[in-house]
C-alpha cells in the first residue's frame, strides 16, 4: 500500500530525517521540543542537528555508518538520534544504566563508529569506548553551561542523500540464548507506518505529545516523529513526572499521550490519577504491555474527553501493527476473555494470520503478520531460525533455506484469539517471553546469566505479581546457597535494571512435571511471598 500522498509525510522521499526536515522548514518558529526547561523551535533544533553531524564526522574521521546514543531524554538525545539520521547512519539506541559490556555488543555487532553521550551516559562513555573502539561525543553540561554553547562545529554542509532501505535504526531485544538480539528497521518500514497514523491520530501545530518512552524502547520513535513531521511539540517529562501524570499533563498542556500502561498502574496506586484531572487531554494510547480494563477505566475517568486506544507490536514489525480504540461510552466496551482490552485488527496495510500448532488458520493461536512494516530478519542471521514462516492458506512452513523472502510471516510468539470482525485479543506468550514496563524480556536470558555463578547449578525466574499488581521478576536457584546480595550484582553486571530480579529463592531441586520440564506453576504457587 503506497503512502497517501495527501500526507504531509508522503514528499519527503520516504526517510525519517526527511519528515522531520520538511516539518522543520514549514514550522521554522513553531516549538519543536520543550525539555529541561528549555524551549528549542523548529529551526533551532535543525540547526543544532547539522552542527552536531558536523561533530560527529569529525570525531569519527569520516561519515559513520552507525551511531551509538548512550543518552536519556534529553535534548542532547533527540538532537543526536536525529544528527545521526542527518548523516543517514543508522542509530542504536543504549540504554545508560546497562552494564557497560552489554552495551558493547549492539555496538559491534552493528559497526558503530562513534558514541554519542549525555550527563545519563557520561560516566560510562570512555569505558564503552575503550571496549568498542568507537570514539565518544560526550554532550555535557560544562561549567553549569548547556552543552550545545560549545557546540561551534560547522553545520554539514553536504547534501543529505539518506534512501529507504538505509538503516534506520537497530534496537537490542533480549535472547533466549543468553545473548541479546539486534533488530535492524529501515526506514521503508515506516513508508505506510506513519502516513497511516498521521491520518488515524489528527495532529499538527498546537499539539503536544509527551515523550514519554526511553530511547531505547522503540515506542520512542512512535512518540519522537509523529509529532515532529506534523509540526507539533515534543514535551519530555522529568521522572518524577511520569509518577504524576495528571499534573504534567494539566500543567504542560498535554494534548497526546503514549506510554505503557504500567504509568496508569503506578499513578492510580499513588492517588496521582483524580477523575477528570486531565480535561484537555485528547489523546491517549497505551502499548508495549496488556492493558486491562480496570486500568483503562482509570485512565478514562482522569481524561473524560480522551479517544483511549490500545496499541500491540514487537519491535520486529516497526512498533506496532494493530490497535484498537475503545467506544468514548463504557457501556459499550466489549469483554474479553482475560480482563485485558483487545488489541484490535492488524492495520489495513498488513496481513496478519493467526496460526495453531498445526500450521492451520484458527480461530486461537499464534499471531503472524507480514508486509511493509516487517523486518527483513536479526542483525545475526542465526537468530532467523524458526522466526518466519511461509503460508499460502493451507498449511504453514518454515523458511528454513537461510532466505527470508518479502511474502514470509514473522512469527510473534504471542497466542491470541480473533473474533468474526477481527478483532484482537492478546492472551500471552507462546514462550517464557514477557514484557516488564514495555521492555520485552525473556526469562532464559536472565536465567542464563545467572547460571554463570559458580555456586548455582540452575535457575528459573518467575513473573510475580507485587501488592500493587504489577508484575515483578524473581529467580529461584538450585546449588549452594548464595547471598541475595551477590546474585544482584551478578545479574547488575550483565542486566540492565529492568531484567534484574527483585528478590532470590534458594531451593534444593526443582519440581518438574510429567513430561519432565521444569513446572514453574507449581513453582509460583509454592508459598513465594512478594
Amino acid at each position: 500500500m503506497p503512502a497517501r500522498p495527501s500526507s504531509p509525510a508522503a514528499a519527503t522521499g520516504g526517510t525519517l530525517f526527511g519528515w522531520f526536515r520538511d516539518s522543520a522548514v514549514r514550522h521554522a518558529e513553531l516549538p519543536a521540543i520543550e525539555v529541561g526547561g528549555q524551549t528549542v523551535r523548529y529551526r533551532e533544533l535543525l540547526d543544532l542537528v547539522e552542527r552536531l553531524a558536523g561533530r560527529l564526522v569529525r570525531t569519527a574521521g569520516r561519515r559513520p555508518a552507525a551511531v551509538g546514543l548512550l543518552t536519556a531524554r534529553s535534548l542532547a538525545g533527540y538532537t543526536g538520534y536525529l544528527a545521526a539520521l542527518r548523516l543517514a547512519a543508522a542509530v542504536v539506541p543504549l540504554h545508560p544504566e546497562a552494564p557497560v559490556t552489554r552495551n558493547a555488543r549492539p555496538c559491534r555487532a552493528a559497526g558503530v563508529d562513534v558514541i554519542i553521550a549525555d550527563d545519563a551516559g557520561g560516566p560510562k562513555a570512555a569505558q564503552l569506548a575503550a571496549l568498542t573502539g568507537a570514539p565518544a561525543v560526550e554532550l555535557r553540561a560544562a561549567r553549569g553551561a548547556p552543552w550545545y554553547w560549545s557546540l561551534d562545529t560547522p553545520p554539514w554542509s553536504e547534501p543529505y542523500d539518506g534512501q529507504p532501505d538505509d538503516l534506520a535504526y537497530v534496537l537490542l531485544t533480549s535472547g533466549s540464548t543468553g545473548e541479546p538480539k539486534g533488530v535492524p528497521i529501515r526506514h521503508r518500514n515506516f513508508a505506510d507506518y506513519l502516513p497511516f497514523y498521521l491520518d488515524r491520530c489528527p495532529t499538527g501545530p498546537g499539539a503536544r505529545f509527551a515523550a514519554v518512552p526511553e530511547l531505547s524502547f522503540d515506542g520512542s520513535v512512535f512518540g519522537m516523529f509523529l509529532p515532529l513531521s506534523s509540526g507539533a511539540t515534543l514535551v519530555v517529562p522529568r521522572p518524577e513526572d511520569v509518577l504524576d501524570p495528571a499534573r504534567f499533563v494539566a500543567d504542560r498542556g498535554v494534548t497526546h499521550w503514549y506510554s505503557v500502561p504500567s504509568v496508569i498502574s503506578f499513578a492510580h496506586r499513588r492517588g496521582t490519577l483524580p477523575p477528570a484531572s486531565m480535561p484537555g487531554l485528547r489523546w491517549s494510547m497505551f502499548g508495549g504491555e496488556q492493558l486491562t480494563f480496570e486500568l483503562a477505566a482509570a485512565w478514562s475517568a482522569a481524561a473524560p474527553h480522551s479517544v483511549m486506544e490500545n496499541r500491540y507490536g514487537p519491535t520486529e514489525l516497526t512498533v506496532t501493527c494493530s490497535a484498537y480504540r475503545l467506544p468514548a461510552d463504557r457501556a459499550l466496551w466489549p469483554d474479553s476473555p482475560n480482563g485485558t482490552v483487545p488489541i484490535g485488527p492488524v492495520f489495513p496495510h498488513l496481513d496478519g494470520v493467526v496460526l495453531t500448532e498445526d500450521g492451520l488458520a484458527g480461530p486461537e493461536g499464534e499471531l503472524c503478520v507480514r508486509g511493509s512494516q516487517r523486518f527483513d530478519g536479526y542483525l545475526d542471521p542465526a537468530d532467523d531460525r524458526g522466526a518466519f514462516v511461509l503460508f499460502d492458506g493451507d498449511r504453514a512452513r518454515e523458511c528454513d533455506d537461510g532466505e527470508i523472502p518479502p511474502e514470509a510471516w514473522y512469527r510473534t510468539g504471542d497466542r491470541v484469539s480473533i473474533g468474526a470482525d477481527g478483532v484482537m485479543v492478546h492472551l500471552g506468550r507462546l514462550d517464557h517471553q514477557v514484557k516488564i514496563s514495555g521492555y520485552r524480556i525473556e526469562l532464559e536470558e536472565i536465567e542464563s546469566v545467572l547460571r554463570r555463578h559458580p555456586s548455582v547449578i540452575d535457575a528459573v525466574v518467575l513473573v510475580m505479581t507485587d501488592p500493587a499488581g504489577l508484575p515483578t521478576l524473581h529467580a529461584v536457584y538450585t546449588g549452594e546457597p548464595v547471598d541475595p546480595d551477590e546474585l544482584a550484582a551478578t545479574a547488575a553486571d550483565r542486566l540492565p535494571p529492568y531484567m534484574r530480579p527483585a528478590g532470590y529463592r534458594h531451593v534444593d531441586q526443582l519440581p518438574v512435571n510429567a513430561n519432565g520440564k521444569v513446572d514453574r506453576r507449581r513453582l509460583a504457587a509454592s508459598g513465594w511471598t512478594t
